[in-house]
């Protein structure tokens, strides 16, 4: 294929469809026609596309500014140009990059604005680089934009043993802190070997066990919970402690309108702020402008391939199981991360410690 023709239409292919509200199991496997990259994108040709807490809120219709039924879902991914559209440097073609798509990855082609895309290191494998592009890029900006932790503090991380905690954990640790995280049992071997104390969430006091390691409280608190707990949370932070919540996962069964656990989680942290204690408390989005963006998956993917870091992929499954994945996620029994691969053949999935 002359990938450097522009406008040059990619093959059919297949993609993952989300039809309506319901289980894993009502995603469909379909097919799409040629794609052609118009002005300013390219056609990228996924190698992996990652599966995330995203996609369950989308499937039960509760996710924030999701898209319209029926769609194809897919937070990101990771892949080789193919094509580009005018406009766009033909040296891209035959690279591989990584984007954040909110939408539209769980395909084995897509096209999107080259201004998005980044250029992932030599040597990388494709599912260990998309890994840490939401996940990674949320957890950098949380410890270093949002919370700013250095060296001889000490921080709890709610999830360790999730996509977004594993990387919260190591960039904490990175940063020189101290790091306590809360998991069930079974993931406590997985949230010691980061570097992290663990805390089973589900038979311990973890507001006591935290006083316990850390009598005088923690600087940073990762919550991803939301929920009653939250209020834990602030709590156990000191004096110039920060709080920083990004999720509701508590909440992610309920019933009630998609905003209603958000907006509980900012009337608080509106609250907590106004209080002149020292603490802060904010609710945190990734910065997707692409500028920012780009800088920080760069840093990210930098470190992944100095090894200083890894993407803890623990499951690749085929483009066509997206279902089974998606459904794994549910269970809660994923650690690390579960990645999408178009193209490999849908048979018992790679398991990777």
């Amino acid at each position: 294929m002359d990938g450097r023709t522009e406008n040059r239409a990619s093959v059919a292919g297949t993609e993952v469809v989300m039809p309506h509200k319901g289980g894993p199991e009502v995603l469909r496997v379909g097919r799409r026609g040629p794609l052609a990259p118009t002005s300013g994108q390219a056609v990228v040709r996924v190698e992996a596309a990652g599966v995330s807490f995203a996609e369950v809120g989308m499937l039960k219709g509760n996710y924030p500014m999701q898209p319209k039924f029926p769609f194809v879902p897919g937070y990101d991914l990771a892949g080789i140009v193919e094509g580009v559209g005018e406009g766009v440097d033909r040296e891209m073609v035959g690279r591989r990059v990584a984007a954040l798509t909110e939408k539209g990855a769980w395909a084995d082609r897509v096209a999107l604005d080259a201004s998005k895309l980044v250029t992932v290191p030599e040597g990388l494998d494709p599912a260990d680089a998309v890994a840490v592009v939401t996940n990674g890029v949320t957890a950098w900006q949380m410890v270093h934009r949002a919370a700013k932790v250095r060296a001889g503090q000490t921080v709890l991380v709610h999830g360790a043993s999730g996509g977004v905690g594993t990387l919260l954990v190591q960039f904490a640790r990175l940063a020189g802190a101290e790091v306590i995280g809360t998991a069930s049992a079974p993931k406590h071997e997985h949230v010691r070997a980061l570097g992290a104390v663990p805390i089973d969430y589900k038979s311990e006091d973890v507001p006591m066990r935290v006083r316990e390691i850390s009598p005088g409280g923690v600087d940073a608190v990762f919550d991803n919970v939301g929920g009653p707990g939250l209020v834990d949370s602030w709590r156990m932070l000191r004096r110039g402690g920060t709080l920083v919540s990004y999720g509701s996962a508590s909440t992610v069964n309920g019933t009630g309108h998609r905003f209603t656990p958000l907006i509980k989680i900012f009337a608080r942290v509106l609250l907590w702020n106004a209080v002149p204690n020292g603490k802060r408390a904010s609710f945190y989005y990734v910065q997707r402008w692409p500028k920012l963006f780009g800088e920080d998956l760069a840093t990210v993917l930098s470190l992944l391939a100095e090894g200083k870091i890894d993407a803890h992929v623990t499951r690749r499954m085929p483009l066509e199981d997206a279902a089974a994945a998606l459904g794994l996620l549910v269970s809660g029994k994923a650690t690390g991360k579960v990645v999408l691969v178009p193209g490999a053949r849908p048979s018992n999935a790679d398991i990777r410690a």
